[in-house]
């Protein structure tokens, strides 16, 4: 692996479109030298610069080659299956993932999100838009819930899923959790149970929330045979990935009305193509990929970045939330 400078001879590059990465670090008077990038061009120009790169979705595997310093990746986010985990062990480039510095807020909002499906507050904004007062519902089926006693299917139990079965719990919500090894978090959820098993417990479920990340184990997990065997009145919520949903099978299973909703934080195509029909389904309710935004992200991040490179200062293998 390659070796990071000493302090004094440290450059960092951070490389984002919206996260003052760079403002927030020179506020912690460090002394070390860094600079901030908004675009994949100016990445691609300026990356050769840096001894240590803090990015997400800006990374592309091909700047590589045009890293000769590169020794040290910081992501900005907690997935990353944009790294060609390989090609970067090859080249002697550590990464670490931003793991947890958006447990809290993603999960927060995963319960939104059900919330907001359960009391139909998505369609109370429609009708606000369109200053119509709805009246009274006489159809049981179509009246607002309530989630005491309701049923919620995690899928992912790691630091978010847990989280979200410690919110929903208090709601009274009994929680299934859905996960690769059912042996562990059973003081998470009312109980666990095999990936392998998820066909047979979605009939069960009110609510179906993904937090696993994409692997090709999860690529299209929800598909169109796991769409059918979710009960009618449910609603899918998605703060996973988006490939993790097969995403015309869920078009289907809206506009026919065999699931009841879906709140989509994520989706396969980023930002949503205009042309998407989830946009103009009523029973979709669609927030662009910002389950994870706080006003604390960026010092979050910051604070594992300072952790790592103390850590490979000193010489240790082992960095926090390692991935190569």
């Amino acid at each position: 692996m390659r070796t990071i400078p000493k302090k004094d001879e440290l450059t960092i590059c951070f490389a984002h479109v919206a996260y003052r990465m760079a403002e927030r670090f020179a506020l912690r008077g460090t002394g070390i030298k860094h600079f901030q990038v908004g675009s994949l061009d100016e990445l691609s120009a300026r990356i050769a610069e840096a001894d240590v790169l803090s990015v997400s979705m800006m990374w592309r595997n091909e700047l590589i080659a045009r890293a000769p310093k590169l020794a040290f990746i910081q992501s900005i986010s907690a997935g990353t299956d944009q790294y060609d985990r390989a090609a970067l062990a090859a080249a002697g480039i550590r990464v670490a993932s931003a793991q947890g510095v958006n447990a809290n807020a993603v999960s927060e909002h995963a319960m939104a999100l059900i919330l907001a499906l359960m009391r139909q507050l998505h369609t109370g904004r429609d009708n606000q838009a369109k200053r119509h007062w709805r009246g009274m519902i006489g159809d049981l089926s179509r009246r607002e819930d309530e989630l005491g006693g309701k049923t919620l299917l995690i899928v992912g139990l790691g630091r978010i899923g847990s989280r979200l079965a410690h919110l929903a719990r208090a709601f009274g919500m009994r929680v299934i959790a859905v996960k690769r090894d059912p042996s562990t978090g059973a003081d998470a959820a009312d109980e666990v149970v095999a990936q392998d098993r998820l066909l047979e417990r979605l009939p069960d479920a009110d609510v179906v929330a993904l937090a696993c990340p994409l692997t090709p184990e999860t690529e299209r997990l929800i598909d169109a045979r796991a769409l059918a065997a979710m009960q009618p009145s449910a609603f899918l919520i998605n703060v996973a990935r988006g490939r993790v949903v097969d995403e015309p099978a869920l078009v289907a299973a809206l506009t026919e009305a065999r699931i009841a909703g879906a709140g989509i934080d994520c989706t396969v195509e980023e930002p949503l193509p205009a042309a998407s029909p989830l946009w103009g389904l009523e029973n979709a309710l669609v927030t662009p990929h910002t389950a994870g935004e706080t006003r604390r992200y960026e010092d979050n991040v910051i604070d594992l970045l300072v952790e790592n490179l103390d850590r490979l200062w000193r010489g240790e293998t082992a960095l926090r939330n390692q991935v190569v």
